[in-house]
């Protein structure tokens, strides 16, 4: 039975969590309750919500339950569902938007431009609670054997990093520079190798960083002095650069290196959020006809196409989680992931 009283968690700011006690949502027609299982933080809750409110579009923080990378099973369905059942394992995508307009009917909900569009964990309440409110729209199903950490990564990390290798055309014939390995970049780099990427190098000036990716086998090539990169691209493609580059970092200079790195007439893809970009363009861009994409979260087909293909490589996200918590100690769970050292965090429930 479903109780009438949960736990959750906000974030006020000024890097601290607040833990408050809610009423258990019921749901409405489309929508579905979700027991959560599995919620991971992502770097841009720290970056937009945990250090301070940026309160400015689609960052707008509204004091809700925090977290939009859930996980779950569905606990009771509202009228008109056509899915979902209670007992089925869902994976939501972490932006819900109106349905109508022009991104919403390519699949990308997260560049919808209406006011009814709400993120998990932004506009609306999110994933770090005992239950979540979801629009079953937002819900795919998770396959086995992947697990609900497996799900809540894929939520938005991995799907974000699947959709700019896709936008970069990542093939076997490609050599791959992943710079910043934070989850996403770990990520990037997991995905990449699975996508054909005959070599993948990777640089994070964060040496923990660079050794977890080595420990998990997700390199050919590992740098973590940004000093030594133009040595280990160069040895590593005979001074052609890069077919495709992936920047996960969103600093300045990590993105011009990606774009330096990048070989003449390849691809050059920015997922990483905020900073700035500075660039000489005619030398860097125009003369060596580099094309350079800005890729934001994914498609929910894409996600769903990830889900599939997680299965088939015999792969899990859940490999670059370094650190698991409950939710009561979700407090210590940001002072981790804030800090930039380890892998990914998650709050997870246990049967």
């Amino acid at each position: 039975m479903t109780p009438s009283t949960m736990r959750g968690v906000r974030l006020p700011g000024d890097s601290t969590v607040e833990h408050v006690r809610l009423d258990v949502p019921e749901p409405g027609p489309g929508q579905v309750l979700l027991r959560m299982r599995a919620s991971s933080i992502c770097g841009s809750d720290i970056r937009a919500i945990y250090r301070e409110h940026r309160g400015v579009g689609a960052e707008a923080y509204q004091d809700v339950v925090a977290g939009h990378e859930p996980c779950g099973e569905v606990a009771a369905v509202g009228p008109g569902t056509r899915r979902l059942s209670p007992g089925d394992r869902v994976v939501v995508y972490h932006i819900a938007g109106c349905g109508q307009c022009e991104e919403c009917r390519r699949g990308y909900p997260v560049g919808c431009s209406s006011e009814h569009r709400a993120a998990y964990g932004w506009q609306r309440d999110g994933g770090h609670a005992d239950y979540l409110l979801a629009e079953e729209v937002s819900c795919l199903l998770l396959p086995e054997p992947l697990t609900f950490i497996d799900g809540a990564l894929v939520s938005c990390g991995f799907a974000t990093a699947f959709e700019g290798l896709l936008r970069g055309r990542v093939s076997g014939r490609d050599t791959l520079l992943v710079t910043g390995l934070g989850p996403v970049g770990l990520a990037a780099a997991m995905l990449g190798r699975h996508l054909g990427a005959r070599r993948v190098i990777g640089m994070d000036p964060v040496a923990d960083r660079v050794r977890l990716a080595q420990d998990l086998d997700l390199l050919d090539v590992a740098v973590s002095d940004p000093a030594d990169l133009p040595e280990a691209v160069g040895s590593t493609t005979n001074g052609r650069g890069c077919e495709v580059t992936i920047d996960c970092s969103g600093h300045p200079d990590a993105r011009l290196a990606a774009l330096r790195h990048t070989r003449g007439w390849g691809r050059c893809v920015l997922v990483g959020e905020g900073g700035t970009m500075t660039m000489d363009v005619s030398p860097l861009l125009i003369h060596r006809q580099v094309s350079v994409h800005g890729s934001w979260v994914s498609s929910v087909q894409h996600m769903a196409e990830l889900l599939e293909l997680l299965v088939r490589w015999g792969e899990h996200p859940e490999r670059v989680v370094t650190h698991r918590y409950p939710l009561s100690e979700a407090g210590a769970a940001y002072e981790v992931a804030d800090a930039g050292q380890a892998g990914k965090v998650c709050i997870v429930w246990e049967d």
